[in-house]
């Protein structure tokens, strides 16, 4: 059997907010029988954007990420709905609106925050996967149709393939402390849920600063080796993907200069040692 799935790359979110507006003009305004009731033009994001800033001048990372219903395999809001939320057999969930009227519960259930009260209708709704669409001959939601950075990816694929897929491409959901099965898979979450160190190396040159490039940078906690890379055209360096919060250590070594260690504090931000001056040999 073959089963709907979303993969976002967050890498490739550029913060144009065409899924949010396809989904807002598919849904506003129209009924889609048996799928889902009238969106409200204001106040609903079925479709949500969220945003994070990481590090500091002059090392700054914006990142987007598109969060929406994550169609779980064992959602919430299926117990809390009470019959009136269903799983079909190709893994979208639909909030059936002629069920769900008053059933705010369902709402309350989501612990994404992906489903949308309607005070007009006293109806819970949600982004249905665009599944009238699909129904009726589409290869793709409309959100995934319209993003034009390929940030959106949909496969429609048996869970065994994309349980390989999920490992070749290191996809992670949104929360996985929530155990919920979803159906929305992340690549590059690591720019939003972790942390990174980042510096500049410099050198006097000519009684000037100059950029130091083609250095070993080791990072190392607890005295281990953690990962290595080289400062880059510009003297700078990054190491990304930090989740375990304490004390790093940075050691730089260059065949031209004496050889450094920087102590660094990682906690809940992203952290940005500045200018590293390196002295001559």
């Amino acid at each position: 059997m073959t089963m709907w799935n979303l993969i976002v790359d967050v890498e490739q979110c550029h913060n144009c907010n065409n899924c949010f507006l396809a989904c807002k003009d598919e849904y506003t305004d129209n009924t889609h029988s048996g799928y889902s009731a009238p969106q409200p033009l204001h106040g609903h994001k079925w479709i949500n954007i969220l945003s994070k800033e990481r590090g500091a001048y002059p090392v700054v990372d914006t990142v987007y990420v598109p969060t929406m219903c994550n169609h779980c395999d064992d959602a919430p809001c299926i117990a809390a709905g009470d019959g009136a939320v269903k799983k079909r057999d190709d893994g979208i969930v639909i909030i059936d609106p002629g069920l769900a009227k008053g059933k705010r519960e369902i709402v309350e259930a989501c612990p994404y925050g992906a489903v949308w009260w309607n005070d007009a209708l006293e109806l819970p709704q949600h982004w249905t996967f665009d599944a009238h669409l699909l129904d009726r001959g589409w290869k793709e939601p409309r959100c995934v149709q319209s993003c034009p950075t390929g940030a959106l990816r949909s496969i429609k694929t048996s869970d065994a393939e994309m349980a390989k897929i999920i490992d070749a491409e290191n996809l992670e959901p949104l929360v996985a402390d929530y155990e919920t099965k979803p159906r929305v898979h992340y690549r590059n979450l690591h720019r939003y849920s972790l942390c990174f160190l980042a510096g500049g190396l410099v050198a006097k040159k000519d009684d000037a600063l100059d950029c130091v490039s083609g250095a070993i940078v080791e990072l190392l906690k607890d005295g281990a080796l953690i990962a290595s890379t080289e400062s880059d055209a510009f003297g700078e360096f990054k190491f990304d993907s930090l989740g375990q919060s304490g004390s790093y250590d940075v050691r730089v070594t260059s065949g031209n200069f004496e050889e450094r260690t920087i102590s660094a504090e990682i906690g809940d931000e992203s952290v940005v040692l500045g200018e590293i001056e390196l002295q001559a040999i």
